[in-house]
């Protein structure tokens, strides 16, 4: 009889290329996958929430995995952890009902985009160093027509398998953490590759004053991945929250 079961867990991204398994680039579904097979000994897939991207980490990623072996839950998170890398962490495994599922099932997801102003050493790998001036209300009053979108065609990686660019972002807004430092945070029920750090690049050309809260509005309006300013770096990016209904992690 075939079981379900979801693992949370959490990596740093630096070293791969992204959580989908590539044939020629080691990536974290792989390394999980992997370690999965060995433990239960028959080759076992897993279904990750989303796709992060090369280079972007994730302090919360679910994903579940089908099998019809015995499974230790008191200990397989520490055999997990034994055998993935010191960049990949399991937090806790748990089985659930066969109608949930890691992808589909998700309500909301909440990623973090880290910047800080002043050079900082222990900062550089997981944030983005601002060089210039950034007007951070200006950022937050363009944000905030996130909020009354649902096509995100203009911040969406181009020539991609997606059926629909349509999104609902419930959360779009700057969050001061201290003196120097600062995230972007973004809620929504779904996101498209790319996206979040299309946002993030052209917001902070709104930040910057090279383009208007209004120039901001036509982009998006436009559809058009090419009105849209660079995505930013991918090693200051968080997928944070993974939520479902009726299920607490």
């Amino acid at each position: 009889m075939m079981h379900r079961y979801f693992i949370v867990l959490m990596f740093d991204g630096s070293r791969y290329a992204g959580w989908q398994r590539q044939p020629d680039a080691q990536t974290v579904e792989e390394c999980l996958e992997d370690a999965l097979s060995l433990l239960l000994r028959r080759p076992t897939a897993v279904v990750g929430a989303g796709r992060t991207d090369a280079g972007v980490h994730a302090r919360e990623m679910m994903a579940h995995f089908d099998t019809d072996a015995e499974v230790d839950l008191a200990n397989l998170s520490y055999r997990l952890n034994r055998l993935l890398p010191y960049d990949i962490a399991v937090k806790g495994v748990r089985e659930v009902p066969e109608s949930m599922h890691a992808r589909f099932s998700a309500t909301r997801r909440t990623y973090r985009y880290y910047v800080h102003t002043g050079k900082n050493p222990f900062l550089q790998r997981y944030s983005l160093q601002l060089h210039t001036p950034i007007d951070f209300g200006r950022m937050n009053a363009a944000a905030r027509h996130l909020l009354q979108t649902t096509d995100f065609a203009a911040f969406a990686k181009v020539h991609t398998d997606v059926k629909t660019t349509l999104c609902e972002v419930s959360k779009a807004e700057w969050i001061r953490a201290d003196d120097d430092s600062w995230y972007f945070e973004i809620t929504a029920n779904r996101f498209l590759r790319n996206m979040v750090r299309a946002i993030v690049g052209t917001l902070l050309e709104v930040g910057r004053g090279k383009i208007s809260e209004e120039y901001f509005t036509r982009i998006i309006q436009s559809h058009d991945r090419c009105q849209a300013g660079d995505s930013a770096p991918a090693h200051a990016l968080f997928l944070e929250k993974v939520e479902y209904e009726n299920l607490e992690i």
